[in-house]
């Protein structure tokens, strides 16, 4: 075929006009790759278009390109690899065009970029995807993991023919005719190569999926069938929808796909799928067969003429010849006539020879003419593999003035490398410095607590004092209803009691002075004792806090160094794939007798990088080796000891805090069984708040936990947690201890036993942490198990209806004590009008007497009510101390004001005992 038809047959398929391209053109184009075996011819006529200028342009280029790539011949493909990135370039300038053609222009660019790549990875596929089921079994190799990549490559590739099917439907108006115009026609005309390639696509992807379900768990391929029904519901819909368009009636016959997508989960179902077939009408005869049917019909016509002459010579055959009698009278033939005869047949044989000889002759030109096409077109690839192998003669050159820069880039990495390593000692020794002035103050502050404790006790011993003086107040109290009945009739006793009740309120006031003294004593010491406290509960957060700042550095740093590793790693097999393709090259080109080395182990043997296989050769030239071999070596090497260092790190830090979490528990057991820890109560309410808080840190570990199983390097989430989980089951164990004391013998028995096994369980897990063999099995289910039932135990020791606010304690305080002073008024006008009728009624020593009872009685109200103010303002106080240690105590209820503090980590109660109102 010539080059000038191709050329304008190429003009003529891609121009400015927005009709569709004609079928003769795109079939002249095709014809013409296999002519020439190859693309250069379209590339070089498509090079001059304004392909960027003009979006109707581009878009038939790429159907023209779409159709070559399908129906050409298969050099094609190599030819066009090289101008991959102009396509991609070009895609993303027409992506900023919204309207018109510039969105589909960028969309079917990325299509046959997709599809490219495709079949550059997997070069058993011919470029229209017919295969059969044979030939998809070798493209994968029977190997399941060629066909799980393969599934999810042949998944991409359908996702951008989905992609262009509907762009092309939302960009034209559906309510109208649109198939039948020639701007409709120029869009959908398309669309008949990626139905076809739809087709295949889906009918692959099912048989790849069931052969999958057969080799792997279901689990497994959960992905590849959520994507798969996604892709079935959209081609469903598009064929759907092109079937009823009246441009593709009367051009392609469009498959239906079945009502329900395919159960993958069961095997038989394979036998019921049938495979989509696109239905082509069968087009005319192409041109090539032309010159032979003129050819043939030239000889006919010219055995026809010579026919015709032989007749106007001799005539027509004896018989038809009206003159020859003899054949009618049944006459013998003479000499003459044999010899008419005899001519006639050797001019039949002769006219057979000549046929012979013309049929021979024109099958000879043409196959003349076709091998001067194949050396014609061998010549021009030659020509253009001479220009290949010097443009990658230049190409290997640059590479390797790359590679002597990547090696460089690699030396200083190292040494930037070294350095971070130097800081992260560095900041390590600063950790351990902080690790031990954080355990100074731990300690510091537990000694503190511990006397805060013998504080605690000498404000219980004096609320006790207070109780007992409040019960002696209710006996007085008494005691004068009595004396107030039987004045009348036993004056002398009256009289007698008065005197022992003056002598008992002189003593109780003087007990009630020194237990002034003394509780204002014990709250001085206990608010400065709350200072000292505040001021360590700051310092220790503020070492926290700093702390977690040297911790996030750290995390940082490892960071850094996971990005310089993976940035080695990657650099690593990128020069393993140049070296890789380097070998191959160097192969073919350099002469089997130069020098050459042995490669060494690491780089010998068969990858597979994108789905194509690269097989590395035994030889290399000795200088590439020599350069190249002894940084990989040292890079990997260096990689090595850096991951076993860390990794040992990371299991030291861990098992350390293990063995600390696991000394405060065990701690936390051993006063359980501690004489001196008898003494401690505690309420059912603080209880419950500390099972809470030990229930949620439960639950933060277990996460913390999984992520450290998933990822070694996230052991800086899980060290905090540990920490924090000691802590609270210490403080949780500490509590239900202290709260068995004062419950009933059944309940303080059942959490005195679960508190043990929750310690036990918890120890457990932190050796289980401590084992490198038994960390991935370490579970904490047990102990979240027992403190949800310690909690379920503090539920039913909890006091039912006896719950007072802590707001309301002040105002039931102000209602006793304003009921006292009105039960005081009322007895002293009770006794003035005791004393009225005495004097009414009674004369002389009678009334002497009564006048003198009487004013006893009034002066001991008087001193009952001095002592009731006393006490009011003593209760007083009393509450505000309580209201001020609130933050230590855990809860307030009605009758009784709790100022027990909740335990600590080391087993000492910030504030204990209450008082009773």
């Amino acid at each position: 075929m010539e080059l000038g038809k191709v050329t304008v047959s190429i003009n003529k398929a891609i121009n400015a006009q927005e009709v569709a391209v004609k079928e003769k053109h795109a079939r002249t184009c095709i014809l013409g790759t296999h002519h020439e075996k190859g693309a250069q011819t379209f590339w070089s006529v498509v090079n001059r278009l304004p392909l960027s200028g003009n979006a109707v342009l581009c878009w038939k280029f790429c159907h023209v390109f779409h159709k070559l790539l399908r129906d050409g011949h298969s050099n094609v493909l190599k030819d066009s690899v090289r101008y991959k990135n102009e396509l991609s370039d070009m895609s993303r300038m027409w992506g900023h065009l919204s309207e018109g053609y510039g969105q589909l222009c960028s969309i079917y660019l990325k299509l046959l970029r997709t599809k490219m790549e495709f079949h550059t990875k997997n070069p058993r596929f011919p470029g229209n995807l017919q295969m059969s089921d044979r030939q998809l079994d070798e493209a994968g190799e029977n190997d399941v993991n060629n066909f799980f990549q393969l599934t999810v490559e042949m998944f991409d590739y359908l996702e951008c023919e989905l992609n262009l099917f509907q762009t092309v439907f939302s960009s034209l108006d559906m309510s109208r005719s649109v198939s039948v115009t020639a701007t409709g026609q120029c869009r959908l005309a398309p669309l008949i190569q990626v139905i076809l390639d739809c087709s295949h696509l889906y009918d692959y992807t099912v048989k790849l999926l069931f052969k999958l379900h057969s080799c792997l768990p279901a689990d497994t391929l959960q992905g590849h069938r959520d994507r798969f029904l996604e892709q079935f519901r959209k081609l469903k819909d598009l064929f759907y929808r092109s079937s009823n368009l009246q441009y593709f009636k009367r051009l392609i016959q469009i498959p239906q796909l079945p009502e329900n997508p395919p159960n993958f989960l069961r095997a038989s179902a394979l036998s019921e799928h049938i495979s989509p077939v696109v239905v082509i009408p069968a087009e005319a005869s192409s041109p090539d067969s032309e010159p032979i049917t003129d050819l043939v019909e030239m000889d006919t016509a010219s055995q026809s003429l010579f026919d015709n002459k032989f007749d106007d010579i001799f005539g027509s055959s004896f018989s038809s010849d009206p003159f020859n009698f003899n054949s009618q009278n049944g006459m013998n033939k003479d000499d003459k006539d044999r010899l008419i005869e005899q001519l006639y047949g050797e001019i039949a044989a002769l006219k057979e020879e000549l046929e012979n000889f013309k049929a021979e002759s024109a099958r000879g030109a043409v196959q003349l003419r076709g091998r001067a096409s194949e050396l014609e077109a061998e010549l021009a690839e030659q020509r253009h593999l001479k220009q290949q192998a010097q443009d990658e003669s230049e190409f290997l050159r640059t590479e390797l003035e790359e590679l002597k820069k990547q090696r460089e880039d690699t030396e200083k990495a190292q040494r930037s490398l070294t350095e971070i390593e130097r800081r992260a000692q560095a900041n390590e020794q600063r950790y351990s410095k902080l690790k031990e002035k954080y355990s100074e103050l731990v300690q510091n502050h537990a000694d503190l607590l511990r006397k805060n404790a013998e504080v605690t006790k000498q404000v219980t011993v004096a609320r006790q004092a207070q109780g007992d003086m409040e019960r002696e107040k209710k006996e007085l109290e008494d005691s004068f209803q009595r004396v107030s009945e039987q004045a009348q009739r036993k004056s002398q006793e009256q009289a007698e009691v008065l005197d022992t009740l003056k002598r008992e309120l002189a003593a109780s006031r003087q007990e009630l002075q020194v237990l002034q003294g003394t509780l204002e004593s014990s709250t001085q010491v206990g608010v400065e004792q709350s200072t000292r406290i505040a001021g360590l509960e700051q310092e220790k957060v503020s070492l926290s806090r700093a702390a977690e700042r040297h911790g996030e550095e750290v995390a940082a740093l490892r960071v850094e160094l996971q990005q310089l590793r993976d940035t080695l790693s990657h650099e690593q097999e990128s020069r393993k794939m140049e070296l890789e393709v380097l070998q191959t090259q160097l192969r073919e080109k350099v002469p089997r007798g130069h020098l050459s080395v042995p490669v060494p182990a690491e780089l010998r043997g068969i990858g597979r990088a994108g789905g194509s296989s690269v097989r590395v050769w035994g030889w290399l030239p000795a200088g590439v080796v020599g350069a190249v071999t002894p940084a990989l070596t040292r890079q990997e090497s260096k990689e090595q000891v850096l991951q076993q260092r860390l990794a040992e790190e990371q299991l030291a830090l861990l098992q350390g805090t293990a063995r600390e979490a696991e000394r405060m528990v065990q701690d936390a057991l051993s006063r359980l069984e501690d004489p001196t820890h008898i003494g401690c109560t505690s309420s059912a309410d603080c209880l419950l708040s500390r099972t809470l808080a030990a229930s949620e840190c439960v639950e933060r570990l277990r996460d913390a936990h999984s992520k450290y199983l998933s990822n070694r390097s996230a052991v800086g989430s899980l060290l905090p947690c540990l920490a924090l989980f000691a802590h609270l089951v210490s403080d949780t164990l500490l509590q239900g201890s202290a709260t068995s004391h004062v419950a009933p013998m059944e309940p303080a028995d059942r959490l005195l036993e679960m508190c043990k096994q929750c310690g036990s369980e918890a120890l457990s897990y932190l050796r289980a942490l401590q084992d490198p063999g038994t960390v991935e099995g370490a579970d904490c289910s047990p102990v979240m198990t027992c403190l949800g039932r310690i909690s379920a135990i503090g539920e039913e020791l909890r006091p039912r209806g006896l719950d007072v606010k802590q707001e309301e304690l002040g105002d039931l305080v102000d209602k006793e004590m304003a009921a006292t002073a009105a039960a005081i008024e009322t007895a002293s006008a009770r006794i003035e009008e005791m004393l009225s009728k005495a004097r009414a009624g009674d004369t002389g020593v009678k009334l002497e007497v009564n006048e003198r009872i009487l004013g006893s009685c009034t002066g001991l109200m008087q001193a009952i009510h001095v002592l009731v103010l006393a006490s009011k303002d003593l209760q007083r106080e009393i509450v505000e101390g309580g209201r001020v240690s609130q933050g230590q105590g855990c809860r307030q209820g009605a009758g009784r004001a709790w100022g027990s503090g909740c335990l600590t980590a080391g087993g000492h109660r910030a504030l204990a005992g209450d008082v009773l109102l």
